[in-house]
């Protein structure tokens, strides 16, 4: 599998942490429960890695750690978090996500062809996710990210209920989760529980169907 690096941010995020940016594998949770795929074409193990988090994380879900974060599982509720808003560089925190609806997190690489096609996908379907939160997370150069919907997804562009998010602190691996691929999705129940997450590809149709049922 080739990559092309093309953002100083990317870097030391693809080497510390060993994300393999586009796979034809997938690694399935639902319900919480961490499932890794043993055909995976990326092995890593995250374990010696130091990742830090803050208290903030701790206080939402005490009854998960960073180390669990290194072994392959998010936390269970959405911890406190700041993203920026790619067009108008506006702070995204908790408080700004709409409630009474499901919210589907994204973390992405532009230079990704699987992100690239889920978009696409997505963007085909958007009447069957239009009352779902969606956010495209990235630690990239917001340069990159700028054009990413209006390039692979146009039917995505200004809607209300989607956002394309800079993680400009890399906050998302710190305090959420370490996946293993990209696109990594993240889906919460309307009161912020997790209810599935998966790394890679994943058939569009399933794809609706974890966002919406």
């Amino acid at each position: 599998m080739n990559r092309i690096i093309r953002s100083a941010y990317v870097v030391p995020f693809a080497l510390l942490f060993g994300i393999a940016s586009c796979s034809n594998q997938t690694s399935n949770t639902t319900n919480n429960k961490s499932t890794e795929a043993e055909h995976h074409d990326h092995n890593h193990d995250h374990s010696t890695h130091n990742h830090q988090t803050d208290h903030a994380t701790t206080e939402t879900a005490p009854q998960q750690t960073n180390a669990d974060l290194k072994e392959g599982q998010p936390l269970a509720t959405i911890p406190p978090f700041t993203f920026y808003k790619v067009k108008s560089g506006i702070s995204f925190q908790n408080e700004d996500i709409p409630q009474g609806r499901k919210t589907v997190f994204i973390l992405f690489d532009p230079s990704c062809s699987h992100c690239r096609s889920e978009a696409a996908a997505l963007g085909k379907n958007y009447d069957k996710i239009k009352t779902v939160n969606l956010y495209f997370v990235s630690m990239n150069d917001p340069a990159l990210m700028a054009s990413f919907l209006e390039t692979f997804a146009k039917e995505l562009v200004n809607k209300p209920n989607i956002e394309v998010l800079y993680d400009r602190n890399q906050e998302f691996i710190q305090k959420f989760h370490v996946p293993k691929q990209f696109p990594a999705n993240y889906v919460y129940s309307k009161d912020g529980q997790l209810e599935a997450h998966w790394d890679g590809d994943k058939n569009i149709s399933e794809i609706i169907t974890a966002y919406t049922k």
